[in-house]
């Protein structure tokens, strides 16, 4: 069994990132101090039996946090399995959050005298022995409740099927290239469907878009080498033991031959294997 460490800013998604894991199935442990995490982690057999994992959740809140490092390394000298999950987000994007939810970031309660943007500072520092060691990262600025449940089962591998997942992903370079992903592929050098006047408020969804890409020889050479090397490489990295594979495609705006490309392989690898999910950031 595996001891899962879930962790990240306040307002970034960590107890929903529990809660995911809770539906699942998971024995779920939300501030735990971190002394305990050796004997938590011995109870698992006894803790879950539906599940291959036991999560608990370790934030800022956590008095003895300092010590994480010692308890780690105990879990190592034990030869207990463990996996760091961390959710973050842009501060920007936190901010935004606790304005319009009007709730109180967990540091200022302890210390009063603290405004929100310099919680947050003093939150990045504390975690960050946690957010440096995590296996996982997930960024939420640009991610919906729905979505990071779909990545939290994802990445931590509590997918129905058997099959490595695969996620295939669309975005926009103009807002940012996503970091937790495997592979990205640039596809700014095909035709622009944006420069067709009666395509340009479509997306790579719509069939005068498909229609309009699938008649472009670029775009059908690039779907055909991509696959052939996906084909190649995919058994590859399930052979080590990959518990899933994020799969990027981008273009200017995240609108249409990203979109085009992330449907069309999406559709391809279901035909062949399970466990294939597909998600449009910027459609979002």
């Amino acid at each position: 069994m595996k001891l899962i460490i879930v962790s990240g800013l306040s307002g970034a998604g960590k107890t929903l990132a529990l809660h995911s894991l809770e539906d699942r199935g998971v024995y779920c442990i939300d501030n735990l101090p971190v002394s305990l995490l050796p004997a938590v982690a011995e109870q698992m057999p006894t803790l879950s039996v539906s599940s291959p994992c036991v999560a608990v959740g370790i934030d800022a809140r956590n008095s003895t946090l300092q010590a994480l490092p010692q308890w780690l390394e105990i879990l190592q000298e034990k030869h207990i399995a463990y996996e760091i999950l961390f959710v973050e987000a842009d501060t920007e994007v936190l901010l935004k959050r606790f304005s319009e939810t009007r709730r109180k970031h967990p540091l200022t309660l302890i210390q009063p005298n603290l405004s929100l943007a310099e919680a947050l500072t003093l939150e990045r520092q504390m975690l960050s022995v946690l957010s440096e060691q995590a296996a996982i990262r997930i960024d939420t600025s640009q991610t919906n409740v729905h979505q990071l449940r779909d990545l939290v089962r994802l990445k931590v591998g509590l997918n129905e099927t058997q099959a490595m997942p695969l996620l295939f992903l669309s975005f926009g370079f103009k807002y940012g290239v996503p970091q937790d992903v495997d592979f990205v592929f640039d596809v700014r050098c095909l035709p622009n469907p944006h420069w067709e006047r009666h395509l340009r408020s479509l997306t790579g969804r719509d069939p005068a878009v498909m229609d309009y890409l699938s008649a472009q020889p670029k775009v059908r050479d690039m779907q055909a080498h991509l696959s052939q090397f996906l084909h190649t490489w995919i058994p590859q990295f399930e052979a080590d033991n990959r518990s899933y594979l994020t799969i990027a495609f981008g273009c200017t705006g995240g609108q249409h031959r990203s979109v085009y490309m992330v449907e069309q392989m999406a559709q391809h690898f279901s035909e062949q294997r399970k466990g294939v999910l597909l998600r449009h950031r910027e459609l979002s």
